[in-house]
């Protein structure tokens, strides 16, 4: 690994102290900081070193996967500092910045954005402007990219005057999860699913991302947001890309993101009447919980009584292509569902013909259920004989690949992942423009139908599986929803 300095802007915010710093601090553990290699935490506060540091132990202490050690803690220290720094204002503020960065040679230069969408052009202007736009720096956008289409392309447009596209990296962190990566090697290193990989042999495919939580505090910012754009226009969308892509000519950024980018393309488009028939928002409502749990969306601090802003959503997609012509992809996010939980269920189409008697049992379909959290892992639902003497008896049963019981390892965070991905200069797991734009381009249509129609979301209690609606959008079909969620 490469000498470098990372310089993360909002770095006394949430995701920083929850999710950037403890991904630092287990790679350092691992043996991949180098000697030199620095964080430098951006914020407008001005904090002194003891309290920052305090607040970055607190957060590790919450986050550390295999335990806290005060010794790893201390080596990490040495390598973080915190800069006050308004930067969205160019000029004097940001000397101590250049004074921290001159004399550090051409090593590695990481701008890492978790700050707002709209400060993203601005703080890239400003890097230019004050001369930090090294030859070997590169910028780092965290998600969402924009509200819309139009402001999608204002960023990347932005951005990508001071900073070529080689060098922008935007996170999508379910990326970067173990599970995903190996979906990638169940597909493409086993002979085994590839050739039942489509519409021959697969009847559908759902992918489910569900949370427990509510808004948890920040009622303002998600009000304007809303499960599509928070969710499908990036996750889900990113996971169904993985899921339905055509085999890349090799493992090579630019070849993977060519492949993923078909699908979007490929994607039919819900627009007019077919988004009331295709799509379902929902809010949740007061449930059974105490305390604030049992709150319902329009109670939460910061959230007008009156919003429409959806907390669930769920959709039909199609993919207008030989691979998957006639397969549906359902897809169902949202908040206050029963469990936290990211799965991806491919049921295949059940046997043509049963040879067995009557009273042999039920056959069902094959399904291969790929878990992305918690427990992470892959499991494969197969008929089989019930042991025993007598009559032919068959029953469901499941081949379990659990990565924690299999590999005896922790797991790394999928932010440790794509932090060094970053530094390596490989771009694999990162969006490239025109996939961001294109999942734009099929969200849109959705957004400005809601927004235009006379319907509030349907209401669902907190702890229940969403709206009924829901429910109804797959039973139409004659399927149901994967009951395979813990």
């Amino acid at each position: 690994m490469e000498s470098f300095d990372y310089i993360v802007f909002g770095g006394t915010g949430d995701l920083a102290l929850r999710k950037l710093y403890p991904a630092f601090y287990h790679r350092l553990r691992e043996g991949e900081f180098p000697h030199d290699a620095r964080v430098l935490a951006i914020s407008r506060k001005p904090l002194a070193r003891e309290e920052f540091l305090a607040r970055v132990e607190a957060g590790l202490k919450r986050a550390a996967q295999d335990g806290f050690e005060a010794g790893s803690f201390r080596a990490f220290a040495e390598r973080l500092f915190h800069v006050t720094l308004d930067a969205g204002v160019p000029g004097a503020s940001w000397d101590a910045l250049e004074e921290m960065l001159r004399g550090r040679g051409d090593g590695i230069r990481v701008f890492y954005l978790a700050t707002a969408p709209r400060l993203f052009q601005i703080i890239a202007e400003n890097i230019s402007a004050q001369g930090l736009a090294a030859p070997r720096a590169r910028i780092v956008l965290e998600k969402p990219i924009g509200s819309s289409l139009a402001s999608a392309r204002a960023i990347n447009d932005g951005v990508g005057a001071i900073f070529d596209e080689s060098a922008i990296y935007r996170v999508d962190h379910y990326l970067g999860k173990e599970t995903v990566q190996n979906l990638m090697a169940l597909r493409f290193a086993n002979s085994l699913f590839e050739p039942l990989w489509s519409a021959h042999a697969v009847d559908h495919i759902q992918i489910t991302v569900s949370e427990t939580v509510g808004v948890e505090g920040r009622g303002a910012y998600y009000d304007d947001v809303g499960a599509l754009r928070d969710m499908v226009q990036n996750h889900l969308l990113q996971l169904l890309c993985l899921t339905a892509m055509e085999p890349p000519v090799d493992f090579d950024a630019d070849c993977v993101r060519d492949e993923k980018l078909k699908v979007l393309r490929a994607l039919r488009p819900i627009t007019g009447d077919a988004v009331r028939a295709k799509t379902v928002r929902g809010q949740y409502r007061r449930g059974a919980a105490e305390g604030a749990a049992a709150r319902g969306y329009a109670e939460e601090d910061d959230v007008p009584g009156d919003s429409r802003t959806e907390t669930f959503c769920a959709i039909k997609a199609e993919i207008g292509n030989w691979r998957w012509a006639g397969v549906p992809f359902y897809l169902r996010t949202g908040k206050r569902l029963p469990v936290r939980a990211s799965e991806i269920v491919v049921t295949f189409k059940p046997v043509m013909h049963s040879i067995f008697q009557p009273g042999a049992g039920r056959l069902e379909a094959n399904r291969l259920v790929i878990r992305l959290q918690p427990d992470e892992g892959i499991k494969l639902d197969l008929m089989t004989k019930e042991p025993g003497l007598g009559s032919m008896r068959i029953k469901p049963a499941t081949l379990n690949l659990s990565f924690a019981d299999r590999f005896k390892s922790r797991t790394p965070d999928a932010y440790e992942r794509l932090l060094m991905d970053v530094v390596r200069g490989n771009q694999t797991l990162f969006m490239r423009r025109d996939e961001v734009e294109a999942a734009w381009r099929w969200v849109e249509p959705i957004l400005e139908a809601w927004e235009r129609g006379d319907e509030a979301p349907a209401g669902y209690a907190s702890g229940s599986w969403g709206p009924s609606a829901a429910v109804a959008l797959v039973e139409r079909d004659g399927r149901s929803w994967s009951e395979e969620l813990p």
